[in-house]
Order: structure tokens, then C-alpha cells, then sequence
């Protein structure tokens, strides 16, 4: 059974002539919608500058508080923690805690690592990944053709509609 697309509430052109102006129409609206989108980068971009003086104030007060509060923290632990008992301390205006974060592990130079752990044998600290190359099995389907769970699904073919782009010119 043939499949068929339903579009409802949509003005369709009826000869090559309105096909064309459709397009002409389409290139119009997103010209307009793409001038807006300047518009407004640039009014937010005037809003962030406006306001990052102020911001900046502020963020650097923050800084400051904390480091204030961790240095009294830190001076005060035994007392706070009651001699370790609580990693918390909850007070009026919030609440303090002492948490141990997981180790990571950072690597610089990875190239140099691994031949560094190839050549002391600690293969074991080498990650190693198998996938099925996608590629490879596009490139030659009739060899995996038998094979369960690989499916080749052919290429659709989608409707590209690009109108004649006009650059707009920007008035200063």
C-alpha cells in the first residue's frame, strides 16, 4: 500500500509561475526572520555589556566573601564540626560542609603516556574499543548481506528549497 502525505491548511501552488513566487516569498520571510535575529544579537549583546561592570562588582564581592568565610572556616573547623563529629554545620543563614571529592585523574601528553605503558607492559591501563565500521559495511553491503542485525536502509531522498539569498546591508 502506497503512502501518502496529508497537508492540511497549506496554500499550494498550482503552476511553475506561483511555484516560483512561493520561493521569492520564502527568501523574503527568512531575510526578515534572519534581520530580527541581528537585531536582537546585537540588543543583548548592548544588555550583557550594560550590566557586566556590575556584574563583575558583584562577583568579585562573592570571591571575597568566600574566601573570608572558608579562611574562618578552616581556623574554626574543631569548633564548628564539634571536634569532627559533623562533616555540616547548619547555621541561621545557611549552611556549611566539608566534602571529600572522588580522585580523578588527568592526563597530559596522552600520546607519551601510552608508549610509556606500552613499553613498561601495562596494557591493562589502555582502553581499547571494537565497534562495527558503519563505513565499512556501506562500502561493501553484499558481504554483510547474510549477517543478523545489520540492516542497509537506502538513502531518502529530501526536498531542499533555497531561495536566491540577498545580502541585507547594514545602515550605521
Amino acid at each position: 500500500m502506497a503512502k501518502t502525505k496529508v497537508v492540511v491548511n497549506v496554500e499550494i501552488p498550482r503552476n511553475r509561475a506561483e511555484l516560483n513566487e512561493k520561493i521569492a516569498e520564502l527568501g523574503r520571510n527568512e531575510r526578515i526572520r534572519d534581520k530580527i535575529t541581528l537585531e536582537m544579537n546585537e540588543v543583548i549583546a548592548k544588555t550583557k555589556d550594560r550590566y557586566a561592570d556590575d556584574v563583575k562588582k558583584y562577583d568579585d564581592k562573592i570571591i571575597e566573601l568566600q574566601s573570608g568565610i572558608a579562611a574562618y572556616c578552616e581556623v574554626h573547623r574543631d569548633e564548628l564540626t564539634e571536634g569532627g563529629k559533623s562533616k555540616s554545620v547548619k547555621l541561621p543563614a545557611g549552611m556549611i560542609s566539608w566534602r571529600i571529592c572522588p580522585p580523578s585523574c588527568r592526563i597530559t601528553k596522552p600520546e607519551v603516556v601510552l608508549e610509556l605503558l606500552k613499553k613498561k607492559g601495562l596494557h591493562r591501563f589502555i582502553r581499547t574499543k571494537e565497534e562495527v565500521s558503519k563505513d565499512m559495511v556501506l562500502a561493501e553491503p553484499i558481504a554483510v548481506a547474510s549477517i543478523k542485525g545489520i540492516a542497509i536502509i537506502s538513502g531518502k531522498e529530501e526536498l531542499s528549497i533555497e531561495p536566491d539569498r540577498e545580502e541585507l546591508e547594514r545602515v550605521a
